[in-house]
């Protein structure tokens, strides 16, 4: 009896500990991959928007205006939008480790060559480029994030994704100002090329390759449409305060994007590997969840684009307190996405999106009540409500529509979230700052508050499309969502 014991007692035991190191490893590595994996796409994401309000110390030292120097804002931030699922569609084809090295070396490259730039529309090209490449880090970090963790477990990792991405572009506005009084513009590009090649270093070091999908086919007339019906769209909706909406140029612009916009449509309809699946929107917890994340960053992001220069120019604020108060929305984003995701998890994915959407509304309407006697804490707690609501919706959409594709979708599933998201930015930027210059007339102030009530107006419409979404069913033994 004690033989029997001896030889079969201490066998589940040692199994016991060795699956709890391996357990501990797994833990060890999937940390490790998160960090190498957030800060390659913060690298990338986060000079994007550093020129913000700087624009017109640009614009002096290139000798040119600020309108066209906003065109090194605005040209990266399409790129990346447009740009990534193309990426998606390559890490399928080859791999999401080289497509994530290979997008960071290339942002690195270029970010050498914009601030080396002699000339304006020189260092709109090359910081064009350079987000293009670093596009690809978003779909494979993605990807690889959503291998990671079952999906009663992404809506965490998934948070701080949520902060990285949409917390980046916000502190490169905070940081802008005394980053160019204290080293100047060129020097920051020239500090993110060695930054990029050590994320690629240690990403080429840590990362376990994704398996490829050799059915997977580049959709090249869907990226060419795609790309060419947004930029002319945008440009038009963008110049035409200033060039007059009913002019030609204008008409041509607009009614040129939304021909090719129709296009890529049918193609998307007829190619076999679309870029952007069709049935994607018409699955319920694909379009809800991706549309509403895309009207919620239209008003965070419009706002992102109008408050440093409404706080400015509208009531005087000096650029170090703009800076200051600015900060409010990236840190309360980085302390609601952690604690957002624990109450995803008890409330659910549906909860989560509308509080979200909503506490944005919120944060648009306090906005746009600003005045010069207005105390800064109030002016703070409206930015912070608007990092609140984005830090709880984004996580939790997020998971929500990488639980509702296939494993091998997830790249492409990721890039098309990144694409509707950034369109939706670009718009809420372009149409907030069309807003105002129409209505500037009227005085600085109310043509700011202007463009933020269209913000709040989009963003109950986002919390309506939240309220269609079926929460993850997180009941012992479901995989799926309810």
């Amino acid at each position: 009896m004690t033989a029997g014991v001896d030889e079969v007692g201490p066998a589940p035991l040692r199994e016991r500990v060795r699956s709890a190191l391996v357990d501990r490893a797994g833990v060890s590595r999937r940390k490790a991959t998160m960090a190498v994996l957030l800060s390659g796409v913060f690298t990338v994401s986060f000079t994007i928007t550093l020129l913000v309000v700087v624009l017109d110390t640009v614009a002096r030292d290139l000798d040119t205006t600020v309108s066209v120097v906003s065109w090194s804002i605005t040209a990266p931030m399409l790129a990346f939008a447009v740009i990534g699922p193309a990426f998606g569609t390559l890490g399928d084809l080859l791999g999401h480790k080289r497509v994530f090295v290979g997008g960071l070396l290339g942002a690195g490259a270029f970010a050498v060559l914009a601030a080396l730039a002699p000339s304006a529309p020189l260092l709109i090209a090359f910081r064009t480029l350079s987000a293009a490449c670093g596009s690809a880090t978003g779909p494979s970090a993605m990807a690889f994030t959503n291998r990671m963790f079952a999906p009663h477990e992404r809506v965490r990792p998934l948070g701080m994704w949520s902060f990285v991405t949409a917390g980046a572009p916000v502190l490169g506005v905070v940081a802008g100002v005394p980053l160019v009084e204290l080293v100047g513009w060129r020097v920051i590009f020239l500090v993110q090329a060695p930054l990029c090649a050590l994320g690629a270093l240690g990403s080429w070091w840590l990362l376990r390759d994704t398996e490829r999908q050799p059915n997977a086919r580049f959709d090249a007339a869907g990226a060419l449409t795609l790309g060419s019906g947004a930029a002319l769209l945008l440009l038009g909706v963008n110049r035409g305060a200033a060039w007059g909406f009913g002019s030609p140029i204008i008409v041509t612009l607009l009614g040129s994007g939304v021909v090719l916009l129709i296009v890529f449509v049918q193609v998307e309809r007829r190619v076999a590997s679309p870029m952007v699946p069709p049935k994607w929107f018409r699955t319920r917890n694909i379009a809800f969840p991706v549309l509403s994340q895309s009207l919620a960053n239209f008003a965070y992001m419009g706002g992102f684009m109008v408050l440093p220069q409404m706080l400015k120019d509208g009531i005087g604020l000096p650029l170090a307190t703009v800076g200051w108060l600015i900060i409010a929305r990236p840190l309360t984003f980085a302390v609601a996405a952690p604690l957002g995701a624990r109450v995803t998890m008890r409330t659910g994915e549906r909860f989560a999106g509308m509080f979200g959407a909503m506490t944005v509304f919120t944060s648009m309407v306090v906005l746009s009540t600003v005045r010069g006697g207005t105390p800064l804490w109030v002016i703070a707690f409206g930015l912070g409500l608007s990092g609140l609501g984005l830090g709880v919706a984004s996580p939790a959409l997020s998971a929500l529509l990488a639980n509702a594709v296939q494993d091998h979708e997830l790249g492409i599933a990721s890039a098309m979230q990144q694409l509707v998201s950034q369109m939706g930015a670009l718009l809420g930027a372009t149409v907030m700052i069309t807003v105002h210059e129409a209505t500037l007339e009227r005085g600085v102030l109310t043509s700011y508050s202007n463009a933020l009530v269209v913000g709040a107006s989009l963003c109950v419409v986002a919390g309506l499309l939240a309220g269609e979404v079926r929460s993850t069913d997180r009941s012992p033994g479901a995989v799926g969502s309810g």
